[in-house]
């Protein structure tokens, strides 16, 4: 892949700037909902010490910004050895206590590609116990459900099949729109940091945000040039240790372009999304794209902006 040159991101940056003022100037704002996959915590470390600490950071960032945010959960990473893992648990009893609430993002973040689709609906039951009890505790109901690796199904009859089963269960899907892959900056974030070579970590921390930015951007414009205005935005991002370390500078780029971070029900009621959603292609992509490829590819925004070459080298997503 290539990556945009600092020039262009500067350009972006200044493009940014002035329509955020402009929105500003006419009274408009901007909004976007933000939700965070596979708690507790992704990363190359599973050491309980390290999944504590990004969890408590991520939660400091959120409680200092005071945003709305949901987490979805795989349960499979509260066993351990096959038993319950009460220390596990209480990582997700700090996201309630900190006033988050919680989604269920299957058992074992199986893909429905993969697997039969009885198997997947089971997955996705199995991958309530925990966290039904623990909202239950705090008087909530599960709400929220988020396709694993943004896969719903390769033939229609599959996805209505889907649907009708969460529909079911009570469940809302979680689309996103502000696709990205902060998981790939993540792994190569954690690389570095395993490998001692802190230089590569600043590297790749310092391209981070501004690649965030370049891809919120694109989504912008894909927006207006699908709907002639700007959607409620969702944002997918992971509970990881990129993100427990700059998490903050995420939340002040959304502000400095004029967002308002409000709750995922609320961003929902955006009638774009009340769209069908009628892709059956094998990527998991945003919602944008399924509702652009809809109309024809015509409609798709080119040039979407790609991970920084040294980035996808560290990551080691590009040899896999």
């Amino acid at each position: 892949m290539i990556a945009k040159s600092s020039m262009t991101f500067k350009l972006t940056f200044v493009f940014a700037f002035i329509v955020a003022l402009g929105a500003v100037a006419f009274g408009q704002t901007r909004t976007i909902a933000i939700t965070i996959d596979d708690l507790p915590v992704v990363s190359t470390r599973t050491d309980l010490s390290n999944r504590q600490a990004i969890t408590k950071k991520l939660l400091k960032h959120i409680r200092k910004a005071r945003v709305p945010v949901v987490g979805f959960v795989n349960e499979s990473k509260l066993y351990a050895n096959g038993e319950r893992s009460e220390a596990q648990v209480d990582l997700l009893r700090m996201w309630l206590d900190a006033g988050i609430e919680l989604g269920n993002h299957t058992y074992s973040h199986v893909s429905l590609h993969s697997v039969p689709v009885e198997e997947y609906k089971a997955n996705i039951i199995k991958g309530e116990t925990i966290t039904k009890e623990l909202l239950a505790e705090k008087g909530l109901k599960l709400r929220f459900f988020r396709h694993p690796y943004l896969m719903t199904g390769l033939t229609l009859d599959v996805k209505a099949d889907i649907a009708k089963f969460l529909s079911g269960r009570s469940y809302t899907v979680a689309p996103i729109t502000f696709d990205n892959a902060d998981y790939i900056f993540s792994r190569a974030y954690d690389n570095a940091f395993d490998s001692g070579d802190k230089a590569l970590m600043k590297r790749v921390a310092a391209a981070y945000v501004p690649y965030m930015e370049s891809k919120l951007d694109y989504w912008e414009r894909q927006s207006m040039r699908l709907f002639g205005r700007e959607v409620s935005q969702t944002m997918l991002i992971h509970a990881n240790f990129i993100n427990s370390d700059y998490l903050a500078d995420l939340i002040k780029m959304l502000h400095r372009r004029g967002y308002k971070v409000v709750d995922l029900e609320t961003a929902l009621k955006d009638e774009a999304y009340n769209l069908p959603d009628t892709y059956t292609g094998r990527a998991g992509i945003s919602w944008i794209h399924r509702w652009a490829m809809a109309k024809g590819r015509d409609s798709v925004l080119p040039n979407e902006p790609e991970v920084p070459e040294f980035v996808m080298k560290a990551s080691g997503f590009d040899s896999e």
